[in-house]
């Protein structure tokens, strides 16, 4: 029978200063003034559409995306929080992040940002080198990235992430551990650390720039995984790594395939109806004129079928390096484990799943040749 998941709430900020060559999100470069606060109103506005969906949970976690969230000031992104906090039941202990850039701009409000209740930052530094910084069409340096992070910690942010990429035009592999390695320095609670990707819809698809090889990019990958866990940093996702105790709580609810709900421009959400055995898929209006023009910013919604639903599991589920509890499947899934029995008995003899039975996760190998694994649960 399916039951009801944990709760988060992602509210997407689509402005950003610029946009950069490789991005694929929903992010529009700022032309003249942000219009904060017909923004805020219209999130509340889409929060309170939404409230249907929270079913007497608390919010357990918050992510605040973009675009470039810190663009806002601190008063808009309190007027935010507490506007959540005025319509929903919000858990005492929710880990409230918010994504910022190093620019010297978004750092002079990162005191205000944690006074309004913001207690996780996640910092896009990208990468410390500033000739990378300005391929990727960054607008920080070196010394921002560095003190951005020294900041942070210095204002009482003892939980942050830095945002790391490797594989970037023309890096050498000890380029790219030099990288990792003035990232681990700045001794972050947490990592995330992952290749470059070019994508279909970004200026570096239409110009793609020199990347380097995959010898080179296999040799970063181990050599960087290898030092991230010599300095005591564990990977516990795909591309996330955290010192004991400060996994991203919120990722780790999209990854056990808990619900959300989803505000702001182009911004998804994922809600369980249990008593209808129903999970759908919410999405609202992607431009930010028409998305604050909306009565009802809603621009879709589909359900999960139970076709559907062992592949949308796993999809999440698997990225987890120690996967999750077998029982999850069938509480936010609905269906029993004997639905998915001929494709999880191929998984394992093929060596791809591990042989634990209370366990859905990947095997070393599994990692490695993810797609494989996930492919098998298709049709399931």
């Amino acid at each position: 029978m399916l039951s009801l998941p944990p709760l988060s709430l992602y509210i997407h900020i689509p402005w950003c200063v610029r946009k950069c060559p490789y991005c694929d999100f929903n992010s529009h470069a700022v032309s003249g003034e942000i219009p904060q606060q017909r923004y805020i109103d219209a999130l509340m506005r889409d929060l309170e559409q939404e409230l249907a969906g929270v079913q007497g949970r608390e919010i357990e976690t918050i992510f605040i995306g973009g675009g470039t969230p810190s663009l806002f000031d601190a008063a808009g992104i309190e007027q935010i929080l507490s506007g959540i906090a005025e319509r929903t039941p919000l858990s005492v202990n929710a880990e409230i992040t918010m994504e910022a850039n190093p620019g010297t701009f978004e750092q002079a409000r990162f005191a205000g940002f944690r006074a309004a209740g913001v207690n996780r930052l996640s910092i896009g530094v990208q990468s410390f080198d500033s000739a990378r910084l300005q391929q990727l069409g960054r607008i920080h340096n070196r010394q921002d990235a560095i003190h951005a992070a020294s900041q942070a910690r210095q204002i009482g942010f003892d939980n942050f992430n830095l945002d790391l990429m490797h594989g970037l035009p023309e890096q050498t592999p000890q380029a790219a551990l030099a990288d990792l390695q003035q990232a681990i320095d700045l001794q972050p609670t947490h990592l995330s650390w992952y290749q470059l990707t070019i994508e279909p819809n970004t200026e570096f698809f239409s110009k793609p720039p020199q990347l380097p090889e995959d010898e080179a990019l296999w040799a970063i990958q181990e050599q960087g995984q290898a030092l991230l866990q010599q300095h005591g940093y564990e990977q516990y996702e795909i591309s996330a790594y955290s010192q004991a105790g400060y996994q991203s709580r919120h990722n780790l609810n999209y990854w056990q395939f808990g619900d959300y709900l989803g505000i702001g421009a182009g911004a998804h959400g994922k809600i369980s109806w249990p008593a209808q055995n129903r999970i759908t898929r919410r999405w609202k209006q992607r431009q930010p004129k028409a998305y604050m023009n909306a009565l009802k910013p809603l621009s879709g919604e589909q359900d999960i079928s139970l076709q559907e639903r062992p592949f949308e599991f796993m999809m999440n589920a698997l990225r987890l390096t120690q996967g999750v509890d077998a029982t999850l499947f069938e509480q936010y899934t609905g269906l029993t484990l004997v639905h998915i029995a001929a494709q999880l008995q191929q998984a394992r003899q093929q060596g791809l799943l591990s042989d634990e039975i209370d366990r859905l996760a990947p095997s070393p190998q599994g990692r490695l040749f993810l797609n494989d694994l996930l492919t098998l649960f298709l049709e399931a």
